[in-house]
């Protein structure tokens, strides 16, 4: 269709058009794209337990014991043994009566919204959430308020406009593409005053943040019950796939009942709950990673500060460094990787317009050589572009 094809020129012509690079290699410090050996900066496994033997050990055990796929839905006869072993331990790692299993963080979010809210209700966001969490604002029919990132003045300016139904507040806990962390505590003020609930979206805290990785929530030393609805994946610092909703019982049982992205697709495979149940016992006995991340993200911003790289204001393992030009930050990602380095340049529609940006992640096995090479790698390619 030729109308494709017009808006695909466009794209690359702006320096927007998106190209899938093929990893050879298991995550890790060090990885294989495009049959090139380069440091990895851009994976969202923080903590390096995508390649961690007990965990592969752990899903080459199931395999045998329950076979590949899981054959059907939970609610068919897909709901194995591992599967209901991992949602107690999830619950019971973050302080909630129970946890449900997804295939994705993205089936999760769309989930809750569709399964709580109506037509009748109000959904109020942080304008920097992840897209999912916009998605099933606008899947469920409910009313959409948006506030200014952060902002929680305004956010309680876009609940008093709420005066009808129930009313939702969902925000990210650390937002994905700045790494900065959501004020849960002030949410919770606006929430309280307003008869609001608060779901927060973890992905990028659990695993990494709090006490052993138990996430946000604890990090801010905010009690569990006071955040209704509690969404983390499983595909980031745990290593696996799949993503999780805690809450309270009435809450998981509604779920169960009629949320359309749970009841309708199949279960994940149980050897990916094996090989997480086995991820979690890891961020309970070896702490040490998150200490190693933790030291890492220090480095990297006391680098890139003596360098004065344009970061923005984030104590996370994403370290964005703005460019602004989506074009200029293409260019200085591929001068990076052909240095063996690779960082993900993120444009908009990812990120606002004139803040393209390369989006640095870092890990709890990358060395203080490997991220001295990489931000003296980073200053040279911006002053060359």
């Amino acid at each position: 269709m030729k109308k494709l094809q017009t808006a695909l020129q466009q794209r690359k012509e702006k320096g927007l058009y998106r190209r899938r690079k093929i990893l050879n290699s298991p995550q890790g410090r060090e990885v294989i794209i495009n049959g090139q050996p380069v440091l990895n900066f851009c994976s969202n496994d923080y903590l390096g337990l995508a390649n961690h033997p007990q965990v592969k050990q752990a899903f080459i055990q199931a395999v045998q014991q329950y076979g590949v796929g899981s054959g059907a839905a939970h609610l068919v006869n897909g709901h194995s043994r591992a599967h209901h072993a991992l949602e107690e331990e999830l619950a019971d790692f973050c302080g909630y009566p129970r946890a449900l299993l997804f295939s994705t963080g993205y089936m999760a979010n769309l989930g809750v919204a569709q399964s709580l809210c109506t037509r009748h209700d109000s959904i109020i966001e942080d304008k920097l959430n992840h897209a999912s969490l916009l998605d099933a604002a606008n899947i469920s029919n409910a009313r959409l308020l948006r506030y200014l990132h952060k902002d929680y003045e305004c956010l309680g300016a876009k609940l008093a406009r709420c005066n009808r139904g129930e009313k939702l507040v969902s925000s990210d806990a650390v937002f994905s593409m700045d790494g900065d962390e959501a004020n849960i505590a002030a949410m919770l003020e606006q929430c309280k005053k307003y008869d609001a609930t608060l779901m927060l979206d973890d992905a990028h805290g659990f695993g990494v943040l709090g006490e052993q990785g138990r996430g946000s929530v604890n990090h801010q030393s905010i009690e569990p019950e006071n955040v209704a609805v509690y969404m983390a994946t499983l595909g980031k610092a745990l290593g696996t796939s799949g993503a999780f909703i805690a809450g309270s019982e009435d809450l998981i049982e509604t779920l169960i009942q009629s949320a359309r992205c749970y009841v309708y697709t199949t279960a994940l495979p149980p050897a990916i709950a094996e090989a997480t149940r086995n991820s979690l016992h890891l961020l309970q006995t070896e702490n040490w990673r998150q200490q190693a991340l933790i030291k890492n993200i220090e480095t990297f911003k006391h680098l890139a500060a003596q360098l004065e790289l344009n970061l923005l204001q984030s104590n996370t393992a994403i370290q964005p460094i703005i460019i602004g030009d989506a074009k200029k930050a293409m260019d200085v990602s591929e001068k990076i990787f052909a240095k063996g380095l690779h960082v993900s340049a993120i444009r908009p529609p990812t990120v606002a317009k004139n803040s393209a940006r390369l989006r640095v992640t870092l890990r709890a096995d990358h060395s203080p050589q490997d991220i001295g090479q990489l931000v003296d790698a980073i200053q040279q390619a911006i002053k060359s572009v």
